[in-house]
Order: C-alpha cells, then structure tokens, then sequence
C-alpha cells in the first residue's frame, strides 16, 4: 500500500476533478473537493463517508478562500496535494467577445488558482512538504482561433506554474503544470461559454472549427479515468516535473508547436542578434 495523501481538489463536481476525486479515493487517498452547491455536496460526500469531505467555495470568492483554507487545515489538514482544476472554456471570436467575459475567464481560470495557492503554500512552506498540480491545457502553448481568451487564460496558468516551480523549490515543495489535449469531459459541452456570432467576416475560418468541436464532444480520445490514473501517478513521484502533457494529441501538436518555433528562432537569429551591444 502506498502512503495515503489528503488532496484537496477544486471543482469535483464535473470533468477532471470528478474523475481524480474518484480515483483518489479507490486507492485510499483522502479527498477535500470544493462544490459550488449543496446537491453537489451531498453526492461528492456520498462517494466516502469517512474520506471524501465536500466544502461550498467558488474560487472566485476571493475574500472567502483564506478563511475556508484555514479551517480546512485546522479541522481536515494538513493538505499534501492542492489540485486547481476548477475552470471552465470560454469559445468565441476576439473582436466579438466582451472584455467582461475575458475577465471572468482570467477570475475563474487564473485568479482562483492563483488564490487558492496563495492560501496553501504558508503551510506548504512551514511543513517544507506540498505538491501543487495546475490544471492547463495544450491550449497554453498552442493556439487555434475562437478561443482567445482561454488560451490566454491558460498561457497565464502555465507561466505562474513554472515561475512558482522555481521559487518553491527550495522549500520541498512542487509544483507540476497538468496539460490534457482534448478528453471526454464537459469542457466542449455543458461547461464550454460561447460568445454568440456577430461579424460574418470570420465565418469562413471560424464556423468549421466550432462545428468539429461540437461534433467531437464526447467523442475525444481521452479517457478522464486514465488522466486521473496519471496525475495520480505525478503525485506519488519523488521527483515530479514541472510539466506533463496528458494524451497523445497534446504530445503531437504541442511537440509540433516547439518545432516551428524553433525553425523561426533559426530563421530570424541574424536580426535577433543585431540588437546587441
């Protein structure tokens, strides 16, 4: 039997965070889930009666997090794993999409994560022991248009994610931004917000991508169980990295990313190189 660990996941509810809280537990982790609603509650808490704990915060209630964390290691603690996964996929065209839905992708996406470690990591750092996964995506290092604001969000993620890598080293603390391509959650589907179309400019390019989306949903190659498994897998590591791409085509396409950014890195060094001295 491996060491049980106490993880404390954001946004059991759906998605990944279901599917981790429930994998979680069958191998005899404790699990503290945040729900937005008491019906959610009662069915994450129904899943263990003695090891799945259910807490009301949305990670948006920024005033409410430190009090709730702190409650949560004085009466559940302490916490080894803190896992970021609440978010939620905003679809929409740049120039028709109001900043007001920009902001709330960066509130949910990058602010909530960025509160909810803000709460953790005193403790982390006073027990010099802590594991912190972020939930990205490959869409924070590859793009495709109609999604600007959820990459950008993503983007953000990943860069506090390998900033902090570094900067809680030192106190034995990791932290690994989590990558999934495209999996069989409800991102695409019942969780996806979408901007409604206004300037037929941009169907040509974008109406194809939008309808293979929801053509696909639900049909994604990955498997959220298997996600789980390997995050699962991350946490038990000695020694885990600061990023880990989940599915194949996240591997393929982000690889394929790195590639072509490399060849233009090439291509302009010349001029890259004139600006010195």
């Amino acid at each position: 039997m491996h060491s049980s660990k106490t993880l404390f996941i954001t946004g059991v509810s759906s998605g990944f965070g279901s599917a981790l809280a429930q994998e979680a537990l069958n191998a005899g982790h404790r699990v503290i889930g945040t729900v937005r609603n008491d019906a959610d509650l009662k069915s994450f808490e129904a899943l263990s009666a003695d090891r799945a704990h259910g807490v009301l915060l949305d990670v948006t209630d920024f005033e409410r997090i430190d009090g709730v964390i702190a409650d949560v290691e004085a009466t559940l603690g302490p916490v080894d794993v803190l896992v970021n996964n609440a978010g939620y996929g905003h679809e929409g065209i740049f120039e028709e999409s109001p900043l007001a839905q920009m902001r709330r992708q960066f509130d949910v996406n990058v602010f909530g994560a960025a509160a909810m470690i803000k709460a953790f990591v005193p403790y982390f750092r006073q027990r010099r022991a802590g594991h912190i996964l972020n939930i990205t995506s490959m869409g924070g290092t590859i793009t495709m248009p109609g999604i600007a604001y959820y990459c950008s969000s993503k983007f953000a993620l990943e860069g506090l994610s390998d900033t902090l890598s570094k900067e809680l080293r030192p106190f034995n603390i990791f932290v690994t931004a989590v990558a999934p391509g495209s999996f069989r959650t409800d991102w695409a589907a019942r969780s996806m917000q979408r901007t409604a179309r206004s300037i037929a400019d941009y169907d040509a390019s974008f109406d194809p991508v939008r309808k293979a989306r929801e053509e696909k949903s639900g049909k994604q190659l990955g498997d959220p169980r298997k996600a789980a498994r390997a995050m699962l897998q991350l946490i038990a590591s000695a020694a885990p990295p600061a990023h880990l791409l989940l599915g194949s085509d996240a591997l393929n396409l982000v690889r394929d990313k790195l590639q072509r950014s490399l060849s233009d890195i090439e291509q302009w060094e010349t001029l890259t190189r004139s600006t010195d001295g």
